[in-house]
């Protein structure tokens, strides 16, 4: 299911909602006026506010979904955000409107002289309705990651509280204890005020392109470290725009990649990154080269004997390979590797190559290699640095190299075939 199906499902609940909560209030208001119940009255008032906010919501959805444009390239998904902040709106305002409600009670209670039937089913109808509703729209807003619905489905949750605040102060108030009833309404208020008071914030936050989710920013950072070819992970932003997230990441990368690698390096990031979150509506990737300074390089070698080793002329069929740290001037060996590949017929290359990229190579020196291995090589984003062959030591190579004596390959210096055969 794409995107715009999945607001239109949303949208489709939100009208639905409106409906029903429209009809509510009318019911309530009706009732309420006949039998002179102030606070069904008022709760009418209430589920009115929250009728405005639905429809709100469902249009916040509509535009969400429409196609985008040359006028607004980026879709019209803050539309939904909108919608939330007009939510918080009318949550306040009922808020406001219920604490008032509540003090007049202090001094005007509510008495019936008979059993307050149709009013006490009324508001138990409407608790049923408000539980069925909220339970839609935290699914279907979870689902599409609507804010918008997530914030009506908490707004309903509320109104299930307020019913039950509503029922208990009619039977209260035929019970002529009014006090109570007053004390609790204007309890629920106040929580209804804070209610609207944070999807007002919220709203402000994510208009204004305020981080609102560190966690999915720590996920992402993970996902894209993860990603071999990135050397660095230097920033990631996150958006909310509407039910979607926009995200900007930059990280470094081998300064020697060609455009079309380093493109190809950035369209995985973005790969891995969708793949796991279906809710990221772009990505928007920028790659760096690298100026780190530490730097791993793997040399073929015919012994183990330090610095002083002999160097082999062809990569696959080396004996042993040695592992260095470089930075600036200063070098060390980090570790020997057996070619434990010697053995086998054929391929001997490419199994040495699957070993050693778990090393986090950046470079390789050497006077000869396959096709195979230098196009996996290359694919793993690591230069390859051509040798003479002639007796030169690890130190010999490593002294070329801080000269700038050593020319990069950019070719396989002989064919699969060739390999084979030699």
């Amino acid at each position: 299911m794409n995107k715009n199906e999945k607001l239109k499902q949303g949208q489709r609940l939100a009208l639905i909602a409106t409906i029903i909560t429209l009809l509510l209030s009318l019911l309530k208001g009706v009732v309420g006026y006949l039998f002179h119940s102030k606070i069904l009255v008022a709760d009418a008032f209430h589920s009115g506010a929250d009728t405005i906010a639905i429809f709100a919501s469902a249009f916040g959805l509509w535009l969400a979904s429409r196609q985008k444009s040359a006028r607004f390239p980026y879709g019209l998904y803050k539309a939904e955000t909108i919608g939330t902040l007009l939510i918080g709106g009318f949550i306040f305002w009922a808020g406001v409107e219920l604490c008032v409600d509540g003090f007049g009670k202090l001094t005007q209670p509510t008495i019936f002289f008979g059993f307050p039937w149709l009013p006490a089913i009324v508001t138990i109808l409407s608790i049923v309705v408000a539980f069925f509703i909220a339970r839609k729209e935290k699914v279907m807003g979870e689902k599409i990651q609507s804010q918008s619905l997530i914030a009506n489905a908490r707004e309903s949750f509320l109104d299930i509280w307020s019913s039950v605040v509503v029922l208990a102060g009619i039977l209260l108030s035929y019970l002529r204890i009014p006090y109570v009833e007053a004390l609790i309404i204007m309890l629920i208020s106040l929580l209804i005020l804070k209610l609207g008071a944070e999807n007002i914030w919220n709203s402000l936050l994510a208009l204004m392109d305020a981080n609102l989710d560190r966690e999915l920013q720590q996920n992402i950072e993970q996902i894209v470290r993860n990603v071999y070819g990135v050397k660095q992970m230097l920033k990631v932003n996150v958006r909310q725009t509407g039910p979607f997230r926009m995200v900007d990441v930059t990280f470094t990368a081998n300064p020697s990649l060609t455009l079309f690698k380093a493109h190809e390096l950035a369209d995985e990031v973005e790969r891995k990154i969708t793949s796991e979150y279906d809710f990221i509506e772009s990505v928007f990737i920028h790659v760096e080269p690298s100026k780190q300074q530490l730097i791993t390089a793997i040399i073929p070698v015919e012994d183990i004997s330090g610095f002083q080793s002999k160097v082999y002329a062809h990569f696959g069929r080396a004996p042993f390979y040695v592992i260095l740290k470089m930075e600036n001037d200063q070098v060390e060996i980090e570790d020997f590797y057996l070619n434990e590949f010697l053995d086998k017929e054929k391929h001997i290359g490419l199994n040495v190559v699957k070993v050693i990229v778990n090393y986090g190579l950046d470079m390789l020196f050497t006077a000869r290699i396959g096709e195979i291995s230098f196009h996996i090589l290359k694919d793993s984003f690591i230069d390859i640095y051509k040798i003479e062959e002639k007796n030169l030591t690890v130190s010999n190579v490593i002294t070329l190299y801080q000269r700038n004596q050593l020319a990069r390959i950019t070719e396989p210096t002989h064919t699969t075939e060739e390999a084979m055969v030699n």
